[in-house]
């Protein structure tokens, strides 16, 4: 898991000789925030702020790719209140990447409920794009968890949570009852937690 956690930290894929660098960077990243937290362990604030500063960066990365945008931030503070409350379980003799990578997936999985649970509305049609390469690999990921769901439920999440449609209007295009889309959609979502849950290897 060390290793394909360092080469997905590299924000961007790079081919040729500088892939030793980054990947050489990225080992560097992590032996300091192992040393940053053993640290803040120690009761030093100052290395604490720092740590929490670098790791807030890499979850904005992290959760851009996998959550709509109105949850990043959500997810963010969630991962680094976690990382607070949890900061004497890491052991500075093994490495932070795993442990880091873990507490983020958990929370991916929390944000990832909340959906099911909050409130359908219909979305803005002026609602601003800000990155299109983030809502590329966005969408990459959930195609592909998507890909392991039964047709219906994928197709009402889908319409549903993805395009905006209304229960009524996902009802219609499927043919299926809007109390069928609805249990759709909130069977998906728990079994894609479920899926995301039992994947060992989560960046």
């Amino acid at each position: 898991m060390g290793s394909d956690f360092l080469s997905r930290l590299i924000s961007k894929p790079s081919s040729g000789p500088t892939d030793a660098g980054r990947l050489r960077h990225a080992q560097e990243t992590l032996d300091n925030w192992s040393s940053l937290m053993a640290a803040a362990q120690d009761g030093h604030g100052g290395a604490y702020r720092r740590l929490l500063g670098e790791v807030s960066e890499w979850l904005t990365r992290y959760f851009q790719r996998r959550l709509p945008p109105g949850q990043v931030d959500d997810a963010i503070q969630e991962t680094l209140l976690a990382i607070h409350r949890r900061r004497h379980t890491y052991d500075p003799r093994y490495p932070f990447g795993p442990w880091l990578a873990a507490i983020a997936k958990n929370k991916w999985v929390d944000q990832l409920r909340k959906l099911s649970r909050s409130p359908l509305v219909e979305l803005s049609d002026e609602i601003p794009v800000e990155d299109h390469e983030t809502a590329i690999v966005s969408r990459s990921v959930l195609t592909s968890l998507l890909e392991q769901l039964r047709p219906a439920q994928a197709q009402s999440i889908l319409l549903v949570r993805v395009q905006g449609y209304s229960v009524e209007d996902a009802s219609r295009q499927t043919g299926l009852s809007p109390s069928a889309v609805k249990m759709n959609i909130h069977r998906g979502i728990a079994r894609l937690a479920a899926i995301i849950e039992k994947t060992p290897d989560v960046e």
